[in-house]
């Protein structure tokens, strides 16, 4: 009898059983619907902001684990005679174990960034896992892959872990020191720069070169015989030669200066042992203090007696035309202060058109603002010279002036 035949015979035959079976199946549908739809809304809660690569490797691993749980069901009932629900309790208690040290590993990790002893049993309860899981099995195939299971998660975990290692820390566990680039280095197939191949040759005719002329150098010292000094000039020739082919060295200002420079390194290689370099962890130098001014010194740089300059009686201004000729006055003295230059009492009168006695008078107040005081102080503290408002000025080089007081620099060699 077809199945649909006998499905219409039983509902006739068993109608209130038939409501009963419907309304639990109704209420069976029902009741997984939501616990579907709160598993998605769960996973989506959990997969969000997790990169792609992650959710399929925890995927991964929990299709390798059940693989390996299946096993371990087989194990404990046809090894071990486990039945019924102690089978059921104490068949997946390694699977347990490997899940509870990989979430201790990993919280190790974000903590101390390091999986720890948690680690290293998440591949040892694997490796038991898979062990005992192939040795039930029914043929080599089986076997293998019964072994292959928990080891394909352990590895899963194992690359999650170290993906997240590398996000919170920043850098790798290790840098291995034999790698493809290294190796291609070594050999001399891969240039460890961005230099182009016409530049790593142009360097290395120059090296040659230099190299060279150190050889015919030291058997020149040495008084080496004359056969071998040829040789060594032969081969000088020679790679001076290519170098001027093949480098434009007779035309390029910067290869002979890399050749120099090259040259220069080679023949001074002794001075290397007279070298005195500082020690790193040793006490900086202190500066010598300045040596302090006595009063009566000091008395002298801001005496402004301009005795060999000719008085003039000051004509009479109204009060405007003498507020803009101090104001014209004040902004030249700032900007030859700015300068690092002290203007004399005549310099002041020539360039706004006053009298002396006028110049003198404003500048003697001027000059014992700090900036200008500061100027004059130095200029007697490093060079002698003091201040009486018409010293000869002395005119030096731009690059070579260190300070300017009075119309004076302050090179003392120029003053000579």
């Amino acid at each position: 009898m077809p199945p649909i035949d006998q499905f219409t015979a039983f509902v006739s035959a068993h109608p209130v059983e038939t409501v009963i079976i419907s309304v639990i199946a109704l209420v069976l549908l029902v009741l997984a619907f939501f616990a579907l739809r709160a598993l998605i809304r769960l996973y989506r809660r959990w997969a969000t902001g997790r990169p792609t690569e992650d959710v399929l490797t925890i995927v991964a691993a929990s299709i390798a684990t059940g693989v390996s749980a299946q096993g371990m069901w087989r194990f404990s009932g046809d090894v071990l005679g486990f039945d019924g629900p102690l089978r059921f309790l104490l068949f997946a208690f390694i699977e347990v174990a490997v899940i509870t040290s990989a979430v201790r590993a990993r919280r190790n990790m974000r903590e101390n960034y390091s999986a720890g002893i948690d680690g290293i049993a998440v591949w040892a309860l694997t490796c038991l896992s898979a062990v005992l899981s192939s040795m039930d099995a029914r043929s080599v195939a089986e076997a293998v892959f019964r072994l292959a299971a928990p080891l394909v998660a352990a590895w899963l975990w194992e690359r999650g872990m170290a993906i997240e290692r590398v996000r919170i820390t920043g850098r790798g566990r290790i840098n291995w020191r034999l790698t493809p680039e290294r190796i291609l280095v070594r050999v001399g197939l891969a240039e460890v720069s961005d230099r182009t191949a016409s530049e790593v040759d142009a360097h290395r005719r120059l090296t040659r070169v230099a190299l060279a002329a150190k050889r015919v150098r030291a058997l020149r010292e040495a008084g080496a015989p004359d056969r071998k000094m040829r040789a060594a000039m032969a081969r000088l020739d020679k790679a001076m030669d290519q170098a001027v082919e093949y480098t434009g060295l007779a035309v390029d200002e910067k290869r002979q200066e890399a050749l120099l420079s090259q040259i220069g390194a080679l023949y001074n290689t002794s001075a290397l042992i007279d070298l005195a370099p500082p020690v790193p962890w040793g006490p900086e130098p202190e500066a010598p203090a300045p040596v302090a001014l006595p009063a009566a010194r000091i008395a002298e740089l801001i005496d402004d007696e301009e005795e060999d300059l000719p008085a003039e009686p000051a004509p009479v201004v109204d009060t405007a035309q003498r507020a803009t000729q101090l104001r014209t006055a004040r902004q030249y003295w700032d900007q030859q202060i700015a300068r690092r230059y002290v203007p004399r009492a005549a310099d002041i009168a020539k360039e706004v058109g006053i009298p002396i006695l006028v110049a003198k008078e404003w500048r003697a107040l001027w000059k014992l603002e700090p900036q200008a005081y500061a100027l004059i102080e130095a200029a007697y503290r490093e060079h002698g010279i003091v201040d009486t408002g018409t010293f000869p000025a002395i005119e030096v080089p731009e690059q070579e002036r260190v300070l300017v007081v009075n119309g004076s620099a302050g090179a003392a060699h120029d003053a000579s």
